[in-house]
């Protein structure tokens, strides 16, 4: 067995064996095993790789990685936020995800951000706002539809999401108009997390001297865009109740949030289970290609530049 069979194997291993492969992966700055191992079992057929470290503002940490179907566009677009604590992660680690939801017909962009010390609120919002503009005037370029745009997050990167999609001012000081976001998908995110509790947080958020500004929930109105609040009932990082109360608020103003907690499930299952070594477990990806399904709207075909 090579070493690439020797990564599968022991990636398979540890999640078997429930040792917190996500949490070790995010430690040790090897979530690009995951990566590696989706490329080693699923290929990459069907996708590619469109742009890579594209910059989408100044700063380092301003770049942006687009996977999209090896087919005509235009296709719906899915902007997915990585987790990490909002002190970790990188784009280049999350193909696996692009390449995912590609193959089911999407341009998937995957910002990366500033992340803390530098990253502190509200400095995760404005990077995200900043890729999603970029998204709307560049992604017609990598076969997407600008006219269909879903942002998507776990855990940190769900926050960001679900901040971009309540709260009008981060987009709006990009020049978006209301409405351009047709949905949000937020995976095992924190919406009400204020106390602070933990050092992630505290860290992100501790100097804000009204925390209410930070919490999502705060930002509930009933004419938000859909969502697809996903979590499971063994979330021990992120309180499955942060996914409740916001689905909970969002609907008793009128507004759509579906609501999926998945029994036994903990912080990193509903991201492993979009990476192929885990795939035969459909209970993340059914619920979200069916949400994302319910958004889709005909695309104007591409039009040919004018001579």
């Amino acid at each position: 067995m090579g070493w690439i069979g020797w990564t599968v194997t022991v990636l398979l291993l540890l999640a078997a064996a429930g040792f917190g492969v996500w949490r070790y992966a995010h430690a040790t700055g090897a979530v690009g095993l995951l990566d590696l191992a989706d490329r080693t079992i699923g290929g990459t057929a069907g996708t590619q790789v469109a742009a890579s470290g594209q910059r989408y503002g100044p700063l380092p940490a301003q770049r942006l990685d687009v996977i999209a179907p090896n087919t005509p566009g235009p296709h719906p677009v899915l902007v997915f936020i990585h987790g990490g604590g909002w002190h970790s992660g990188r784009p280049e680690d999350y193909h696996f995800i692009g390449r995912t939801f590609a193959r089911a017909g999407y341009v998937v962009v995957l910002p990366g951000y500033r992340l803390v010390p530098e990253g502190v609120y509200p400095h995760m919002l404005e990077d995200g706002a900043a890729a999603v503009a970029w998204t709307a005037q560049n992604i017609a370029k990598y076969g997407g539809d600008p006219a269909q745009v879903v942002l998507m997050g776990h855990s940190a990167g769900a926050h960001t999401a679900v901040m971009l999609g309540l709260e009008r001012q981060w987009l709006g000081r990009q020049g978006l108009a209301d409405g351009f976001v047709k949905g949000v998908v937020g995976l095992s995110g924190p919406y009400d997390f204020h106390p602070f509790t933990s050092d992630s947080a505290r860290n992100a958020f501790g100097h804000v001297p009204d925390p209410k500004v930070t919490q999502p929930i705060t930002f509930a109105r009933g004419d938000a865009p859909p969502m697809l609040l996903l979590t499971g009932d063994a979330d021990t990082t992120v309180k499955p109740r942060n996914s409740r109360v916001l689905a909970k608020a969002l609907t008793d103003l009128g507004a759509r949030a579906d609501l999926v907690v998945l029994p036994g499930v903990d912080h990193a299952g509903p991201v492993l289970k979009l990476a192929q070594p885990f795939s035969r477990d459909t209970s993340v990806s059914t619920p979200v290609l069916d949400f994302l399904a319910s958004l889709r709207q005909p695309s104007a075909p591409i039009q040919a530049p004018a001579e």
